[in-house]
């Protein structure tokens, strides 16, 4: 049986939501991207995508080592922040689906007493996830929260087509899984995590993942408990944050466990149709006794118009 520390997804078209007609509005940077300060450009070219590590996840579609061609494009050095997304909100009034649902999953540790005692649903599957009423991007653990002092922090409870309406907003898009891969190995071949194969080299910490006994108690020796800032942690050697760790980032692909292998893949995209999206990296939530997806090579996916309080995204956009 595959572990996962997300929750699972849910049927929310059974769940009534807020009819909130929303626009955004297109971007009219000079540039032609919001924040392209913040944007590398990546090379392209071959690369080695997947995994035969013995601590892959089969079932999940890791492998099998295939071949892939990219096109040059330009990433985001870090996810995207709250004070990022907020400017999005602020300048276009988009209503996020955890908004408009009027609810989202926060981890069970960073809900509040009171905010317990007004719980009504938790995942059975995974019971470390409460169905937190309030909870959205602004609001991460519920009403009682706020985001005042994690503005350079990545923003979570975004769903999939929140974070499509930044992308339009922003003249970006979301990465795909191979540009995803691509970049996050950082030019090493067939490494576990962006740096090399040793999660702590010489003993130190690289990625903000869990530490302890999942899901009771993280003892933070990584320096973070919950979200860390978006450039916490060394780059990889592309000059890319928290590729792994953190918060999980949506791609664009559809997810399907089933791959081509052998003969070279040009510019992949997934399938044309699908169910849930892929989402790659791990999170502060990830812990090798139980999820382990905080390598390159891992992966998960979800529905359109999830959202819980450990994913994110950041954007991609063409040369």
């Amino acid at each position: 049986m595959i572990k996962k520390c997300c929750p699972p997804p849910i049927e929310r078209d059974q769940v009534k939501k807020k009819e909130i007609s929303v626009s955004v509005l297109q971007n009219t940077s000079s540039t032609g991207y919001r924040h392209h300060e913040n944007m590398i450009e990546m090379a392209g070219g071959e690369f080695l995508m997947g995994t035969a590590d013995p601590e892959s996840f089969i079932e999940d579609g890791e492998g099998p080592v295939r071949p892939v061609q990219l096109k040059p494009f330009y990433i985001d050095r870090y996810a995207v922040t709250n004070a990022q997304f907020q400017e999005f909100i602020l300048e276009t009034g988009y209503i996020t689906d955890a908004e408009r649902y009027g609810w989202s999953f926060v981890f069970h540790l960073f809900v509040s007493d009171e905010m317990k005692r007004s719980i009504q649903n938790v995942v059975q599957q995974t019971p470390w996830w409460y169905q937190v009423d309030g909870a959205c991007w602004k609001h991460p653990e519920g009403r009682d929260s706020s985001i005042v002092n994690r503005m350079e922090h990545p923003v979570v409870h975004v769903s999939w087509n929140d974070a499509q309406a930044y992308c339009s907003w922003s003249g970006k898009r979301l990465l795909t899984e191979a540009e995803w891969e691509y970049a996050a190995r950082g030019g090493l071949i067939q490494k576990k995590y962006p740096w090399g194969d040793i999660l702590t080299p010489m003993g130190k910490h690289s990625c903000n993942i869990w530490q302890g006994v999942f899901p009771t108690l993280d003892l933070g020796n990584d320096g973070f408990i919950g979200t860390a800032p978006v450039d916490a942690y060394a780059p990889n050697h592309y000059g890319l944050y928290n590729m792994v760790g953190n918060v999980w980032e949506w791609c664009s692909d559809w997810f399907t466990n089933r791959h081509l292998g052998e003969e070279i893949v040009i510019d992949p995209k997934g399938p044309r149709t699908g169910d849930e999206k892929v989402i790659k990296g791990g999170s502060y939530l990830c812990h090798k006794s139980y999820c382990n997806r905080y390598r390159v090579a891992a992966r998960s996916h979800n529905t359109v118009d999830s959202s819980t309080g450990h994913m994110g995204f950041r954007c991609a956009a063409d040369l």
